[in-house]
């Protein structure tokens, strides 16, 4: 039985429905990231209240603490973290190779020093699958090699070449019950070379496809480039992910090229940092401007934050460096992200994708 079905089109882009073994997932859908997990500053029931259906959480940081075979013990990270719906885990696989000063690459996997106390570490496919399973997450991303966006181009296809003898190794380890499996389609900026992967990691039986390694450094006009190029010749029965990335903008202009799901810190991480999303742009919070400022972040917004309180509150908090700005901030910037996704996939279905966010 297919997990992937597609309901409607408007010109490239795509509505769709992903089955998990924690409930369907509609798309175009954003993931808030719950790398440790936890979405920052906010409880699964918030995350419930804001329509969330799918959120992220890192093989990586979750080996390292609390250990996958704690998080098993527990009966695996939904009832660890008390989150009843789906959950993809990332393979580490960004995190390792973004730490150049601690790590070393093989053809087998990658030795690194831990960023928690300095020990040696292995990451292997197979670990990483093996981890993934332990976590008991809904889809299990492959280990992929994720060079930098400014790298040599042979440095990129021996990227690619490595990512796709690893995925052919993470297709063979166990999965979980119900375990969905995703390969990763890496090779920078260059078009040539990501049509290329694209051809070798899609003729493997994966369940999704991702493109990695896009939003690391280039500018903008670049990575909507390769996304235009490649997204509509990702295999249309599967969904496509684009891992990373990004703003707001960033996200639109994907869904319009064919791409279904997303995930980015930016909601979370902008939050604390005194940045809120609004239509059009983003409101800081720290300017003197909003101290008197009766007025909600965001009119109309049906979030907590905007419903309850002023943006002279949250300029109060903020500067009081009080814990609930960051948990009314971040509800605020994932309902603006989640809402994003919802209005797309409303535009899919009524047959017309604006060009701009509506």
């Amino acid at each position: 039985m297919s997990t992937f079905e597609v309901v409607a089109r408007a010109g490239r882009a795509r509505a769709g429905v992903l089955q998990t073994a924690h409930g369907p997932v509609e798309t175009p859908v954003f993931m808030p990231v719950g790398t440790q997990a936890t979405v920052k500053a906010l409880s699964a029931g918030d995350l419930e209240r804001l329509g969330a259906r799918i959120i992220l959480g890192n093989t990586y940081h979750l080996a390292l603490r609390p250990g996958a075979e704690r998080v098993a013990a527990f009966g695996g990270l939904h009832r660890f973290m008390s989150w009843p719906r789906a959950i993809l885990t990332d393979s580490g696989g960004y995190q390792v190779f973004s730490l150049r000063e601690r790590r070393t690459v093989d053809d087998e996997g990658v030795t690194f020093r831990s960023h928690l106390d300095g020990s040696e570490q292995r990451l292997t496919p197979e670990r990483a699958m093996a981890i993934q399973a332990a976590l008991g997450s809904d889809v299990a991303m492959a280990f992929d090699e994720c060079p930098p966006s400014d790298a040599p181009r042979e440095t990129i296809e021996a990227a690619m070449a490595r990512t796709t003898r690893w995925a052919r190794q993470c297709l063979a380890a166990p999965a979980a019950p119900g375990q969905l499996r995703f390969g990763i389609v890496q090779g920078g900026v260059h078009v040539d070379l990501r049509r290329a992967h694209l051809g070798d990691i899609a003729a493997m039986p994966f369940d999704g496809l991702a493109l990695g390694g896009l939003g690391v450094g280039e500018a903008p006009d670049i990575m909507y480039g390769v996304i235009d190029a490649i997204a509509a010749e990702m295999p249309a029965d599967r969904p496509r992910y684009l891992m990373g990335v990004g703003t707001p903008e960033d996200i639109w202009t994907a869904i319009g090229a064919g791409v279904d799901m997303f995930d980015c810190v930016m909601p979370t991480r902008n939050a604390r940092n005194g940045q809120l999303f609004v239509p059009g742009g983003r409101l800081n919070i720290a300017n003197a401007q909003y101290k008197d400022d009766t007025a909600p972040v965001e009119e109309g917004c049906p979030c907590e934050c905007c419903a309850s309180y002023s943006r002279g509150y949250l300029a109060h908090l903020f500067r009081a460096e009080e814990l609930l700005y960051h948990r009314l901030a971040s509800i605020h910037n994932l309902q603006h992200y989640l809402g994003l996704a919802r209005r797309a996939r409303a535009a899919i279905v009524a047959g017309s994708f604006p060009k701009t966010p509506c």
